[in-house]
């Protein structure tokens, strides 16, 4: 019965989200120009003005997105995990190009990004078409027909970064509903983020840049960009946006923003000055064009700094032997996330700024009280941390003091696709074993409660550089180790150490016993963020209140014109208004979140203790007698293209989910093996399932 709903709100998101695109394409045409004047000159006489018209036409759409995209996740929820609600996936969206440049690309990626490149092509053909059909020299100015052409050209660059801005905030949504129906995972959402900001700059440098040239020509510099006046283009507001953008963009730098974190952050907070003066700079109009993407990203900021003003403190830490350290946190019972789930960490007492994201090692299936991650020591962060933790190791007390923490997450992806294949082989590099830590628990758990039987057999390659880092697999340990139930295949490559003959028993006995520290509770716990429903609330009562403060504003300061056309240039005092209007509504949210909020908190904290955890590891090691079957290589790195085929042949026809996380070259060479393999199956096997479907995880900045 649940199925019914579902598909008729995808089909209602699909209509919705093909009409806005259509607007957008619209737009661009001069039919479109002409009908959008004579509709804003009717809706002027509206108690909303032509404001409402434009933000009905081009911002509500993505927000009643959102709002129709938390109702459908929440009954997807719902939905048992089934069989026959497996994804069908297609070679198109396995890895089409890998380069060492441009990353691993899949169909569906390159399909999307040369639809928004054919769009930003058609956009300024048809504008700059338009401009030279007219040719109307600027007279002011008294420009040649090239300079006149070179100043419409950079006038339309404009344009470009106007559509690149529209997109730019969406990707990085963690709460929203929008990221989490796509499925994108954290690595792809900074990756689009990087992207549509590099171009979004790059147009509006050009588009800077062209117009001082022609005020240069004209020796107007000096009288041009000081302008502010009260209607009109205000050139000042963007001369300051487009310097605050380049600001951000030379901070975010690699080079910069992994050395000088906090020059990174704080500067990064400049968006907020390169909105304010953008509205100014091009008008209403043309904000409500980008104000989808603001009004979201103000209302998901908003949501996780309340989220994690409220700090909790580590339940308990293992310390282990290769410099890594699994935190577990207290959390509430009704939190439920999916496997690869991330959070973002903050620990004031080593910095009041870093956010950091681990991918979440525990399972909510299993855990009801508790959350856990892994972090390895490496970096000037992690490094402080363990450092922080490795002290209180040397305190002979069973209680440390509190090490406060805020914590914003866990976010993840909708769905449990990568527990509905026939076969998964996961493939992990040094601290990349953390998501499939997660992985292995949630099936562990499915099984035990008999909801499914897929995935059939699952393979894990763990690649490490030393023997003690095979450690990290203690979490799952014991369901590797109950293989008759499990039926996982553990391969380990340890590629630093030459220790031929011994077996993987041998080398577990080895490695020295996980430190174990409980610590003293205060403070809350995890709640995570806001139920679905009540996020559908808040996002359709904000959207709400900014409509009536705008139709206010609207109908009793700004003074009605005599002639619709004098309403059609910008005015500083129309924009202001749009400011004051989502100012009061992003506030009039927080008092609801603030009271949504504290009516949850609660100051208990679950009994929890690890004192056992080394005892059932040594049991196990020494009772189980299948361990011997897992294999262990030393001295090189894996072979995926044997390993591949051996997977292939062993699992035939049936097809075969590829995850991978780790350092960026082993995700390229699974990548390129995945597409050499699928290629190779489906000329081999008459089944059409016959293919591997890749996927990655990365959880790095």
């Amino acid at each position: 019965m649940a199925q019914k709903p579902l598909i008729i709100l995808k089909v209602l998101m699909i209509l919705i989200f093909t009409c806005w695109l259509s607007l957008w394409v619209l737009k661009q045409t001069e039919f479109w120009t002409n009908k959008w004047k004579q509709a804003e000159q009717k809706a002027a006489a509206s108690a909303f003005g032509y404001n409402g018209l434009d933000f009905v036409a081009y911002t509500f759409p993505v927000i009643v997105l959102a709002i129709i995209g938390f109702v459908y996740l929440e009954l997807k929820q719902r939905e048992s995990t089934t069989r026959q609600g497996r994804r069908v996936i297609t070679s198109f969206s396995g890895p089409l190009i890998v380069n060492r440049y441009v990353g691993i690309l899949s169909g569906i990626q390159i399909l999307a990004s040369s639809l928004f490149i054919i769009f930003l092509v058609w956009t300024f053909y048809n504008r700059i078409s338009n401009d030279f059909k007219k040719m109307t020299p600027v007279k002011s100015f008294k420009l040649s027909l090239w300079q006149y052409k070179l100043f419409k050209v950079a006038t339309r660059c404009g344009l470009l970064a106007e559509a690149c801005l529209a997109l730019l905030l969406l990707p990085i949504l963690r709460g929203m509903s929008i990221v989490r129906l796509l499925g994108i995972q954290f690595e792809a959402s900074v990756r689009y983020h990087i992207w549509l900001g590099n171009a979004m700059l790059l147009f509006a440098t050009l588009h800077g840049a062209g117009t001082f040239f022609i005020w240069g020509m004209k020796h107007r510099i000096h009288d041009e960009m000081w302008k502010w006046q009260n209607k009109g283009r205000i050139y000042l507001a963007g001369e300051i946006g487009l310097v605050a953008g380049l600001i951000i963009w030379i901070t975010a730098l690699p080079q910069i923003r992994r050395t000088r974190f906090e020059l990174f952050y704080y500067t990064h907070h400049l968006y907020i000055v390169f909105i304010v003066f953008f509205l100014f700079h091009g008008g209403d109009r043309h904000f409500y064009m980008v104000f989808s993407g603001v009004f979201l990203f103000a209302l998901d900021k908003l949501l996780r700094i309340l989220q994690s003003r409220q700090e909790t403190c580590i339940l308990s830490a293992q310390v282990f032997p290769c410099k890594a350290v699994e935190l577990t946190f207290p959390k509430d019972p009704s939190l439920k996330y999916t496997p690869t789930s991330l959070l973002f960490l903050k620990i004031p007492s080593i910095s009041k700024i870093q956010w950091h994201p681990f991918s979440v090692t525990s399972s909510s299936s299993i855990d009801e009280h508790t959350i856990s991650i892994i972090i390895k020591s490496d970096g000037e962060w992690t490094n402080s941390l363990f450092n922080k933790i490795f002290v209180e190791a040397d305190s002979e007390t069973d209680q440390r003091e509190c090490i406060p923490a805020a914590i914003e997450g866990p976010y993840g992806p909708a769905t449990l696709d990568f527990l509905r294949y026939d076969n998964l082989l996961m493939v992990a590099g040094g601290i990349g074993i953390t998501p499939f830590l997660s992985i292995l628990q949630e099936r562990a758990s499915n099984l035990s409660n008999g909801r499914n039987e897929y995935p059939a057999k699952i393979q894990l390659i763990f690649s490490v550089k030393k023997s003690q880092d095979i450690c990290l697999l203690n979490p799952i340990l014991p369901q590797i180790l109950d293989f008759q139930k499990f039926r996982i295949i553990l391969k380990v490559f340890v590629t630093q150490e030459n220790q031929i003959g011994k077996t993987l028993r041998e080398i577990l006995n080895d490695i020295p016993d996980v430190q174990i520290l409980n610590f003293r509770t205060t403070g809350y716990a995890i709640y995570g963020s806001e139920r679905l429903l009540w996020m559908a609330v808040i996002t359709m009562t904000s959207s709400a209140v900014f409509l009536l403060l705008l139709g206010g504003f609207n109908h009793f300061i700004i003074p009605s014109a005599k002639k619709p056309s004098e309403q059609k240039s910008p005015s500083s005092l129309i924009d202001l208004l749009v400011m004051c209007s989502f100012a009061i509504a992003i506030t009039f949210t927080a008092v609801i979140a603030i009271m949504i909020r504290w009516k949850r908190l609660k100051k208990e904290f679950p009994l929890f203790s690890d004192k056992q955890s080394k005892v059932m590891r040594q049991r196990l090691l020494e009772a189980n007698r299948d361990l011997d079957d897992h294999e262990i290589h030393f001295g090189g790195r894996p072979n995926f293209q044997d390993l591949f085929s051996d997977f292939a042949s062993e699992s035939g026809g049936s097809d075969k989910g590829v995850v991978v996380c780790g350092p960026e070259g082993m995700s390229e060479s699974v990548a390129s093996i995945c597409k050499l393999s699928s290629q190779i199956l489906r000329r081999n096997v008459k089944e059409k399932n016959a293919y591997f479907s890749f996927h990655s995880l990365n959880f790095t900045l």
